[in-house]
């Protein structure tokens, strides 16, 4: 049977046959990679599952050209804009980008003044031999210049809801992104948040939002959005959590993996315009920003970033900007080296997620949770890491840190 499907088969992908009894019954199973480059066909045609279904390849453009533009290596931040010159992009965010990437390349402080425009912009690789990339565009673009990007679109959508979640604001923010990310930044309320730790009457004075982890959130939306999905990038400001969501899937599948794999991803959709946004000190490192931000809040002793990634083509990302369980806030203060792995089932605990029955023994072996599985919860009462002196002078170093915002 094998050497029958392989003669149908192109091209003649490898396969495995596995036979094995269970329940008292024989069980044969294929094991098939998923294709990476090219379309499977079989007697001439490519289908796909969908649902528990068979269809055609080709009633499914969408899928169809997602697998041809692996082969290919298509990048749509790299394509060439025909028609767009540097007369198209804005000179103040010229100027924005020229210094962002001297702080970011301090070695070319002094080259930068004998280059001209296209030089750089060559140099800090938004462009291609002088000519206006996609990503050039996105970053750069006067808003009249979104035109070349038709019918994708560059824009960010900025909501104010209330606390019924009723839309009391909106903007949508044109090109150039670049500029419009600190608009957005400066959008935002930022409130000061006032927490009283335990065994004390001086509240701490700490802001609901670290601006950095704003700013990665963001990025990571221009970043990875699927501009050919036609829609805009979005923040929804409630009163206590801040909502980004970015077109496309989330290449990685798991947020566990990237956290876990401390290291660059191996597929990015938009390789040019990751970077680009390196070169103009809009990211840090590619591929690090997510687990940053997670140590951010850890460090705040708030909630960390929830991404919800059920929707198929979209990502959204939840950043809390209150404490939601103060015993989870009392653990972090009082054991400030535990591991980010810990914190992270800890925080899906006080959040009333299910974790596994191997992760509820984890957390109750060092004694994190308390109540009956499934239904846990943060416990009260945890000793801390080195008494009471090395709880003060973590108080202390929470104010001085936090407190002037």
């Amino acid at each position: 049977m094998k050497n029958w499907l392989l003669r149908q088969l192109r091209p003649r992908i490898d396969f495995l046959i596995y036979e094995f009894p269970y329940a008292g019954k024989s069980i044969v199973l294929f094991k098939i990679d998923a294709t990476t480059n090219t379309p499977v066909e079989f007697r001439g045609e490519a289908y796909i599952r969908v649902g528990s279904y068979k269809k055609k390849l080709s009633d499914f453009e969408e899928k169809e050209r997602k697998i041809w533009k692996k082969q290919t290596g298509y990048d749509w931040s790299a394509q060439i804009c025909q028609d767009a010159s540097i007369v198209d992009l804005a000179p103040d965010g010229i100027v924005k980008a020229k210094n962002e990437f001297i702080q970011k390349n301090p070695k070319f402080s002094e080259d930068l003044s004998n280059w001209d425009d296209v030089t750089f912009l060559n140099k800090a690789k938004v462009t291609v031999g002088g000519q206006i990339t996609n990503t050039a565009v996105l970053l750069l673009g006067k808003p009249e210049s979104e035109r070349y990007l038709l019918p994708s679109l560059g824009q960010i959508t900025w909501v104010l809801k209330d606390e019924k979640g009723i839309e009391k604001d909106f903007e949508h923010l044109q090109l150039p992104l670049l500029l419009n990310v600190d608009y957005v930044l400066n959008r935002i309320r930022n409130l000061q948040y006032r927490h009283l730790p335990d065994g004390t009457l001086f509240p701490i004075k700490i802001s609901q939002y670290d601006p950095w982890v704003i700013r990665e959130a963001l990025h990571n939306c221009i970043a990875h959005q699927d501009y050919e999905l036609c829609g805009r990038i979005s923040v929804v400001e409630k009163p206590d959590e801040l909502i980004f969501s970015n077109l496309g899937s989330f290449l990685p599948h798991t947020v566990e993996a990237v956290i876990t794999q401390d290291a660059p991803p191996a597929i990015y959709r938009n390789r040019f315009l990751a970077q680009a946004m390196l070169n103009l000190n809009m990211i840090d490192t590619i591929g690090s920003g997510i687990k940053k931000m997670f140590l951010t809040q850890k460090e705040r002793f708030f909630p960390l970033p929830d991404y919800d990634l059920t929707e198929p083509e979209r990502v959204t990302v939840r950043i809390q900007g209150r404490i939601l369980d103060q015993n989870f806030t009392r653990i972090l203060i009082n054991n400030v080296d535990l591991e980010l792995f810990t914190v992270i089932l800890l925080d899906k605990v006080q959040k009333r997620l299910q974790v596994s029955k191997e992760e509820h023994g984890f957390l109750k072996s060092k004694g994190l949770v308390e109540g009956r599985y499934p239904n846990l919860f943060v416990a009260s009462k945890i000793a801390s890491v080195a008494g009471e002196k090395a709880k003060y002078i973590t108080y202390r170093g929470f104010d001085k840190k936090y407190g002037n915002w």
